[in-house]
């Protein structure tokens, strides 16, 4: 893999379950630790409360020149205000964040169910999002109007890649659309979402797919079965399984 076509591996949140302790180096914070295996991690708190910008700044002297963080966009923006008139929050946001440098790889944008594709918001507020952040970015919808020519077509105009998603709502919404620069997967547990494991099989036919999409650009894949610890040892095993391809 060249640097300039990375398959970044990692979880949501860096938390390292006792049981797998051993696969990582014993001194330093988790994050220290979790980053001296993986290559990425998901920032979930993002969506819940705003992080200090000194905080960002930390995270990112903490891990390796290669690491890149993603972060999930606050639920204010997607939840709440529904993308509507979220100028200012977007610009607190891109604010905070940015201070991850260079190691801020994407920013994560998840819609709840019921947000449906509508035109004129859409546009808007991608309008306003890309005005002020230029990087990667990708979006996580969960109502079946994402899916319409119509929705895609504003997604590739305004460079926002579309998550591939396990389990998914969405029809086909297991492989990447949106627009084509970038492919996220987020493997949420299936079929007990956020619990089960991923079997080996699976795995082995995800690497297979993952390491061929790499050679185009930037692909990711974040392990969010983080509810029982099976997100480590899967993201542990998936990596082992792209070393040795």
């Amino acid at each position: 893999m060249t640097a300039t076509t990375p398959l970044y591996i990692g979880c949501a949140g860096w938390s390292l379950p006792r049981d797998h302790w051993e696969a990582f180096p014993a001194a330093g914070t988790h994050l220290q630790r979790y980053a001296a295996r993986m290559t990425c991690a998901e920032i979930n708190s993002s969506f819940y409360r705003p992080h200090r910008p000194a905080t960002y700044a930390r995270w990112a002297e903490s891990v390796p020149e290669g690491f890149r963080f993603s972060v999930k966009v606050p639920k204010q923006i997607t939840h709440e205000a529904r993308l509507l008139d979220c100028e200012q929050l977007i610009d607190e946001f891109i604010g905070q964040c940015s201070h991850l440098g260079k190691k801020l790889g994407c920013l994560l944008i998840q819609l709840p169910p019921s947000l449906a594709f509508e035109d004129k918001t859409a546009q808007r507020f991608f309008s306003a999002f890309r005005s002020r952040y230029d990087g990667f970015a990708v979006l996580e919808p969960r109502h079946v109007s994402w899916q319409t020519p119509q929705a895609q077509a504003l997604l590739i105009e305004h460079r926002i890649g579309q998550v591939a998603a396990d389990p998914s709502p969405l029809p086909e919404g297991d492989v990447p659309g949106g627009w084509p620069g970038i492919r996220y997967f987020r493997l949420h547990g299936s079929p007990r979402i956020y619990y089960s494991s991923y079997e080996t099989p699976w795995l082995e036919e995800l690497a297979i797919t993952l390491q061929a999409q790499a050679q185009d650009g930037p692909t990711w894949c974040i392990f969010d079965n983080t509810a029982s610890g099976a997100a480590t040892a899967n993201a542990l095993e998936f990596q082992q399984m792209v070393t040795a391809g």
